[in-house]
């Protein structure tokens, strides 16, 4: 997570719980002069676009006084969906015994993609089984990662 990424949690994390959400993560995805800051946010009874619209209000608030992304972006507050996003090592916990795709920053046996399922996590690092074999993996080398949704 950058140094960025780090500050802007920082900011929105009181609001959004004081909204009564949880801040599960943010992904600053930049392309060019257009970046995309996405923010995911969850609720016990789930998370409808109104709420979202409404956290997306107050965030916009902290940004237009904070102003902390130099470039040009486009805001959007989401649900973590059915694919849900893995940030922090509580996610993974949660997620133990769920299908799992990442990938990692720096590469580990020759690859950075993943796929399998997430069997254990211990302090900083998970274990993937993939095809009957398993694979450890730094959380902190962990640069996104999503359960798979079963249909």
């Amino acid at each position: 997570m950058t140094k960025l990424e780090q500050d802007l949690i920082a900011m929105f994390e009181p609001t959004i719980e004081d909204m009564g959400f949880e801040l599960l993560g943010l992904e600053l995805a930049q392309a060019g002069r257009n970046s995309t800051l996405r923010v995911y946010i969850d609720h016990e009874n789930g998370v409808n676009v109104d709420n979202c619209a409404d956290v997306s209000r107050q965030i916009s608030a902290i940004l237009d006084v904070e102003d902390p992304i130099t470039n040009e972006y486009n805001l959007e507050v989401s649900s973590p969906g059915i694919d849900r996003p893995l940030f922090k090592p509580e996610h993974f916990v949660k997620a133990t015994g769920e299908e799992v795709r990442l990938r990692t920053k720096l590469p580990q046996d020759g690859r950075r993609n993943f796929k399998g399922d997430l069997t254990q996590v211990n302090g900083d690092m998970i274990t993937l089984n993939i095809d009957g074999a398993d694979f450890m993996i730094m959380l902190s080398n962990v640069e996104k990662a999503n359960i798979i949704a079963k249909f």
